[in-house]
């Protein structure tokens, strides 16, 4: 569990979902999401495929705006905030599949992460923390994105990401189709990040690891929040460890 877990049990609420109802078209997608993330925590959100898992982070990060709730972010509501000033808001994700400019090399994918940043002088000092965290992309920063494996690309979108300054980090299944010792080293470097002080927002099929970073959990299921918990307790939970940890 994050060492930030006992003393941010109580910290600020950085980022809250309430009633969120989100479709595409006539599709009812989201139905009524009630979320809560705190300044300092890992919070993991765990379901089956199809269970609203991405379209929740896509209402969060403007790209499918709810039909109805509402979700504020340090205090403010960004409901109908457009995805750009989402970004500036403090707000940033690392989507699923990875999502990088697979012509452009490392150093140019995250540069694109701080695209909108107005200072472009403490740029540099930030690339050069997001190359402290992955000395490998420090090895290819002049490799193009699209040559590099998986787990590389990955990296490279968890930098870009950062490269926003991000108050709130959004994950998107950091770990699909990776080796597993990039995964472990994947969920080292979220703690990392999080131990440095940016909240994070984990969706993650692999529940273990998830659950085992997390500081809190909430499961998801045909859009709907059905358990909501700490991260030690939904280990414990017969449910989850039936349905997520593949226990019998």
């Amino acid at each position: 569990m994050s060492t930030n877990a006992n003393a941010n049990a109580n910290g600020s609420t950085i980022l809250k979902l309430h009633d969120v109802h989100t479709y595409y078209g006539s599709i009812h997608a989201l139905k009524g999401v009630s979320l809560e993330v705190h300044d300092g925590e890992i919070v993991t959100l765990l379901g089956a495929n199809g269970a609203g898992k991405s379209t929740t982070l896509r209402s969060i990060n403007g790209l499918n705006r709810p039909r109805q709730g509402s979700i504020q972010f340090q205090g403010r509501d960004i409901t109908a905030v457009a995805a750009h000033q989402i970004v500036k808001r403090g707000i940033a994700q690392a989507p699923e599949g990875r999502r990088l400019f697979p012509r452009m090399t490392v150093t140019e994918n995250l540069e694109m992460g701080a695209f909108q940043r107005p200072d472009r002088g403490e740029i540099r000092g930030d690339m050069e923390r997001v190359f402290e965290l992955f000395p490998r992309l420090q090895e290819r920063r002049n490799q193009k994105a699209g040559t590099m494996s998986g787990g590389e690309q990955q990296m490279c979108a968890i930098g870009r990401a950062l490269m926003a300054r991000p108050k709130l980090l959004l994950l998107d299944e950091p770990s699909l189709g990776l080796a597993p010792i990039f995964v472990e080293r994947i969920f080292e470097i979220i703690k990392q990040i999080n131990d440095q002080g940016t909240s994070i927002l984990l969706v993650e099929q692999n529940a273990l690891m998830a659950l085992d970073a997390a500081d809190r959990g909430y499961v998801l299921e045909t859009g709907r929040i059905v358990l909501a918990d700490n991260a030690a307790a939904l280990k414990t939970n017969e449910q989850v460890r039936k349905t997520y940890l593949g226990e019998v």
